[in-house]
């Protein structure tokens, strides 16, 4: 039985654990449906051109996995935390909620769970307005869909600062051969709120894991939203993270994508800005090694006037691994007096590497000022020689020159205990210790 059967298989049995009365029982219907008429996406498709997920599709993954009997310590996993700060914490262990590793609340904000909001009537207002209302129909956000029921349920009221980070951790232990996962996260930030957060997924073995992940994000008017993603998985885990931001009028939305490892990982980055003013920032660094594979899928929809979007994209290649940045700017009519950068560099270190760059500008406007570029290429040979005529041995003369190459990301991030995570990761990943903190 191939995957896609196994999984409209599994949605009868689903539906019949579920309440009838469900505020999503059409969505879901609906949703199923759109899978199971696209199917998972193949290289015939524009958008996959570069990625095929014919390997990851192979293992026969558990679609309901059997809860794990022990406990896992808060000291076996402390390093995948921001331990260093106090954080809201939301944490799944093979798709179940862990409360004795989560710290969640309802103190003003509600940071909580998904299951609680779809099943409580004092969260069906928010549900009811907000619940799949930007995510594309696209056929594996379908899937999602009709299979939601957990993940993290973030609302934040208006005029409310979040005084600490929000973490959103999703960890597989192996406790199955192989496991499909689907987190569906809802984040919803109201006029005038601030909020931080941080996402990782985590296989804690070397057993297989594929998840297929969607993030709604709703920023109202002067929301700021600082979001960070963080990809160093192993290689025997896919990840296929689907995120679509909706913002409106003065808001603020940044997100940060650190790619360092996983043996498929499929990026799709969608903003959308429907009022004026709005200030859009994707950022990312990819370092990749072996066989990995991984794909930024962006897109900025630009729909009202004065706007502002960034993206900056970089990426370091080893081995025989492979990058792809597919990067689109829309810019309807009425969007006037746009300003909208994207880039996309890399470098490549072994002639096996490979990268498939795709910047794209889509404008009907007439009064904008767009741009957009890629550069693909290896490490400055003159750089190299004058760093090691001045001592400085060969790998460290590398390594130095790709951490200056990707600095300029790294310099956005908002957390400082972050940001010295991540400098410890690329230190990790090139292999060397820069000596030096940021």
């Amino acid at each position: 039985m191939s995957l896609k059967d196994k999984l409209l298989a599994s949605y009868i049995a689903f539906e019949d654990h579920l309440e009838d009365d469900s505020p999503i029982h059409d969505v879901r219907n609906s949703a199923i449906k759109d899978f199971e008429t696209k199917g998972f996406p193949t290289k015939k498709e524009e958008a996959w051109k570069y990625t095929s997920l014919n390997s990851v599709l192979k293992p026969d993954y558990s679609v309901f996995p059997k809860p794990r009997e022990e406990t896992i310590e808060f000291k076996d996993v402390k390093k995948y935390f921001l331990h260093d700060i106090d954080t809201y914490k939301i944490v799944f262990i093979d798709g179940v909620y862990s409360s004795h590793l989560s710290q969640t609340t309802h103190d003003k904000l509600d940071v909580c769970l998904m299951s609680s909001a779809l099943t409580k009537s004092k969260y069906k207002t928010v549900i009811d307005a907000y619940f799949n209302k930007v995510a594309k129909q696209e056929s594996l956000t379908s899937l999602n869909t009709a299979f939601a029921k957990e993940g993290a349920y973030i609302y934040i009221p208006k005029n409310k600062e979040v005084e600490k980070p929000i973490e959103i951790i999703n960890f597989s232990t192996g406790n199955e051969a192989a496991i499909l996962l689907q987190p569906r996260n809802l984040i919803v930030v109201e006029e005038n709120a601030h909020v931080q957060i941080i996402e990782r997924h985590q296989s804690l073995s070397e057993n297989a894991v594929l998840t297929n992940s969607v993030t709604e994000i709703f920023a109202e008017k002067r929301a700021y939203v600082d979001y960070y993603k963080i990809q160093n998985d192993k290689e025997n885990a896919s990840l296929i993270d689907s995120t679509f931001v909706s913002q409106q009028t003065q808001s603020n939305c940044r997100v940060h994508t650190f790619s360092f490892g996983g043996k498929l990982v499929r990026n799709n980055l969608n903003f959308y800005q429907k009022g004026e003013r709005c200030d859009s920032t994707l950022n990312g660094i990819t370092i990749l090694e072996n066989k990995q594979h991984t794909d930024h899928n962006t897109l900025v929809h630009h729909a009202a006037p004065n706007c502002e979007s960034h993206q900056d994209y970089k990426g370091i290649y080893a081995d025989t691994s492979t990058g792809v940045f597919n990067g689109k700017v829309y810019v309807e009519k009425e969007a006037q007096k746009i300003d909208a950068f994207q880039q996309n560099n890399n470098v490549l270190i072994d002639d096996k590497a490979t990268v498939n760059s795709k910047p794209q500008l889509e404008i009907f406007a007439d009064d904008v000022r767009c741009s957009h570029g890629c550069t693909i290429g290896q490490l400055d040979e003159d750089a190299l020689f004058y760093m090691r005529s001045r001592g400085i041995g060969k790998k460290e003369a590398r390594a130095l020159l790709m951490y200056a190459f990707a600095n300029t990301v790294l310099e956005s991030v908002k957390i400082p205990e972050l940001k010295k995570r991540i400098n410890k990761l690329i230190a990790n990943k090139i292999g060397v210790s820069l000596g030096f903190e940021v």
